[in-house]
């Protein structure tokens, strides 16, 4: 290997090897990491904010010509009766240069004869005949055995109107409020934030026991994987001047007797991690404030009752 190439090699590697790095350290980043986690539901699968289909848009039509059946003349017979009268004409022009015998009908020498000539008007005549009475058929034939150009409009399935967001929501909180008639959005808006805040104050302490009860199962156990890495490493994610812009719910749905929220939050911090022996910052900035949105989905049980974080999704 030329010490070029393995320079090149060499410094590929050290690239990845700083971007896992630099990967790692992000993933510390505030409560998630900065990634998405968590389960919603059946709507997992679909982009947070956005689980409405788009309208089923058909292919064009195809147009299929029926096979048709082109009327034919007689071959055999024309070609029969050419072969007949080429024959004779050319066994009258030999005779008629002295290379046969008497005619049939002829006077003692050569040439054509009278017996020549009739046979031959006569044969011309059934030819004539024969080819207008196929060329009288042919226009009867071509249009009753020739189908017309079919079109058969292919079935399409029914084309819903692309769902309205809003009416989503809609529907969806007024099936919440059926069994839970005292819910007020904004209440849980207030609600949301309040979760928020304490779930970072968990995540910075590298404890999450005091919010143990706000977590669903899955993640809890996400979260506290991560806690467990940061301690592991001997490192803190410090949060600062944490400000929340905006709560909005942005989804809401039941499924499998449970209740669905989806809230967008957007809000700014200042996102660094330190080395606990020595104090010093080894990701993020504490200068720098991270601006942020993502999605936090919370579930409960259908009714009046507590709301727990089931997923948190980057917008």
């Amino acid at each position: 290997m030329s010490g070029k190439l393995f320079r090149m090699l060499t410094l590929v590697a050290l690239i990845a090897g700083m971007t896992a790095v630099i990967g790692a350290s992000q993933a510390e980043a505030r409560a998630g990491g900065g990634r998405s986690m968590g389960s919603r539901g059946t709507r997992s699968y679909s982009p947070p904010g956005q689980s409405y289909s788009q309208p089923y848009r058909p292919a064009a039509p195809t147009y299929q010509p029926s096979p048709s059946t082109q009327p034919r003349s007689g071959g055999f017979l024309r070609s029969m009766a050419g072969g007949m009268v080429g024959g004779m004409l050319g066994g009258m022009l030999f005779r008629g240069l002295g290379f046969g015998g008497g005619g049939m009908g002829g006077m003692g020498g050569g040439g054509i004869g009278l017996f020549e000539i009739i046979l031959l008007a006569g044969i011309g005549y059934l030819i004539y005949r024969f080819v207008k009475s196929r060329r009288e058929e042919a226009p009867t034939a071509s249009y009753r055995d020739i189908s017309p150009v079919s079109y058969s409009p292919p079935a399409y399935p029914a084309i819903a109107p692309t769902p309205d967001p809003a009416a989503d929501l809609d529907q969806g909180l007024s099936h919440l409020r059926q069994m839970d008639p005292a819910f007020d959005e904004e209440r849980f808006c207030d609600n949301a934030m309040d979760i928020f805040f304490k779930i970072q104050g968990a995540w910075m302490n590298r404890d999450l026991a005091p919010v143990s009860g706000l977590l669903a199962d899955e993640m809890k156990r996400t979260l506290q994987g991560d806690v467990e890495q940061l301690l592991r490493e001997k490192r803190v994610n410090k949060l600062d001047n944490i400000a929340v812009r905006n709560v909005e719910i942005v989804e809401a749905w039941q499924e499998s007797g449970e209740d669905y929220l989806m809230v967008l939050i957007t809000a700014n911090l200042l996102d660094y991690t330190t080395d606990d022996a020595t104090g010093q910052v080894v990701a993020g900035s504490k200068t720098d404030p991270v601006k942020f949105q993502e999605f936090w989905t919370f579930r409960r049980s259908v009714g009046p009752n507590p709301w727990r974080l089931t997923a948190i999704d980057q917008k």
